[in-house]
C-alpha cells in the first residue's frame, strides 16, 4: 500500500488506537502517556524501550502521513490522537483488529479474537474472519493473509502498513534437528577433506612433472 510505516510509527499508531478503545477517558494521549504505552510489556510483540524523542519522531512521521495530529481540546500539555478511522473510514471492529496486528504482528483468527476482545467484542471466529475479509478486499487492502505454513495448524493475518507484510521469523521454516545438523557438519567435513585431497593430487602431479623434466636433462 502507499502508506508505509517504520517500526516506531507502527507502534505509536497501534497504541493510539488501543488506548482510544480501552481507556477513552484518558484519550487523547500526552507524550509521556504515549511513550509508556509504546513500552508496555503486556500486549506487545516485540517489547520496545523507546525514549520520548523516538516517540516524537514517530508522531512527526504519522502527522506527515496524515495519520495523527495534536488534539485541539486544549490542556496544559499537548495531546495526540490518530486519524486512521477518519482517513480510511474504519469501524470499531476493524480498528480493533488492526490495532492488534500493529501491536503484536501476524496472528491467527483465534489469537485475534481473544486479544481484540478488550477493545471490541466478537461473537465468534466467523465474525472475525468476515471483518478481516472486508479489510483484505478493500480497493487498497489493509491486511493480508499468509498461506498456512506446513508446521502450523492455522493461517495467520498481518497488517500492510509496515514490513510485517513479510512473514515473521515465526512463519519461517523451523531450525533443523540436531541429527540433521550433525549430518550437515559431517558433509562439510567430507567436502573439505575431498578438496584437500584434490589439491594434494594436483601438487603430486606437478612434482612428478618436475622430476621427469629433471631426469631428461641427464639422458
Amino acid at each position: 500500500m502507499e502508506t508505509v510505516l517504520n517500526d516506531i510509527e507502527t507502534r505509536v499508531l497501534g497504541c493510539l488506537i488501543e488506548k482510544e478503545m480501552t481507556t477513552p477517558e484518558y484519550y487523547p494521549l500526552s507524550l509521556n502517556a504515549l511513550t509508556n504505552a509504546c513500552n508496555q510489556k503486556s500486549n506487545r510483540d516485540p517489547v520496545m524501550a523507546l525514549e520520548e524523542q523516538d516517540v516524537v519522531r514517530g508522531l512527526d512521521g504519522l502527522r506527515f502521513k496524515q495519520l495523527a495530529l495534536v488534539s485541539a481540546d486544549g490542556g496544559r500539555v499537548p495531546k495526540y490522537r490518530h486519524l486512521l478511522a477518519e482517513k480510511m473510514q474504519l469501524l470499531p471492529p476493524e480498528l480493533a483488529l488492526l490495532a492488534e496486528l500493529l501491536l503484536r504482528g501476524p496472528q491467527t483468527l483465534g489469537e485475534l479474537r481473544t486479544r481484540a476482545e478488550r477493545m471490541c467484542p466478537f461473537s465468534d471466529l466467523q465474525v472475525v474472519e468476515e471483518v478481516l475479509l472486508e479489510l483484505i478486499e478493500r480497493e487498497e487492502p489493509l491486511i493480508t493473509r499468509f498461506a498456512r505454513q506446513a508446521n502450523r495448524k492455522e493461517a495467520r493475518y498481518a497488517q500492510l502498513f509496515s514490513s510485517e507484510a513479510e512473514p515473521s521469523p515465526g512463519e519461517k521454516t523451523p531450525p533443523p534437528e540436531a541429527a540433521r545438523l550433525r549430518v550437515m557438519a559431517e558433509n562439510d567435513r567430507i567436502s573439505h577433506l575431498e578438496g584437500e585431497l584434490a589439491s594434494l593430487r594436483e601438487e603430486v602431479a606437478g612434482l612428478r612433472q618436475v622430476m621427469e623434466e629433471f631426469k631428461r636433462q641427464f639422458e
